[in-house]
Parts: structure tokens; sequence; C-alpha cells
């Protein structure tokens, strides 16, 4: 099994995260950090720039950021926002748990 998670934001940082990483950083951040956590084959990281949707699904997600105002990067998976902002691997690793990723370590046992 390969869960998609979708990493939403924008080249322009938001005016709230300006000491964060961008949210292409981020992609790259979550990738290398799960990578490690679950090899590469459990997951697929996408990055989307909501200011130039690719999708009807990334086209929605970026009606919803603009009118709900929400912070990116945003972080989905199987449609449900699991990090906003400056999101935290803690979230993740349980929303990918509960789908039934499991940890390297644990595969090995």
């Amino acid at each position: 099994m390969t869960v998609d998670i979708k990493v939403f934001g924008t080249e322009q940082l938001c005016a709230s995260c300006v000491n964060l990483p961008s949210a292409k950083e981020t992609a790259e951040w979550l990738e290398a950090a799960l990578s490690r956590k679950y090899g590469s084959d459990s997951f697929r990281i996408v990055y989307s720039d909501f200011q130039q949707p690719q999708t009807d699904d990334d086209k929605s997600w970026a009606n919803r950021i603009i009118e709900e105002d929400l912070w990116y990067p945003l972080v989905v998976i199987s449609g449900e926002i699991v990090g906003e902002g400056n999101p935290k691997l803690k979230d993740i690793y349980e929303k990918l748990e509960s789908m039934g990723v499991q940890p390297i370590a644990s595969l090995a046992e």
C-alpha cells in the first residue's frame, strides 16, 4: 500500500510563516523523515502550488486554503488535514499508522 501525502503551498511564504521553511522545503523534509521511519515504498509526497492547481482535487483544496484562510504548508492525507503551517511529525506518524503503514523497525521483528 502506498499512501499519497499532499503538501499544499506556494512560492510566497505566508505572513505568519516567515521564520518557517517553505512548503517545498517542508515536502522535502517530510520525505526524508518519513523515508527513515517507513521506507520510501509506503508513501508518496506530492507538492502542489495552490496558486497554480493542476487537478480538480488541487483546485478544491486551493479554494479551501483561500476561503478558510488555512495556513500553509498544508499537509493532507486521504482528504484529511494532518498539518497546517508548521506540521508535526507525530500527527503525520499517527495518521499513517492508523492507515496501516508500519515503521521499518516493526517490519523486521
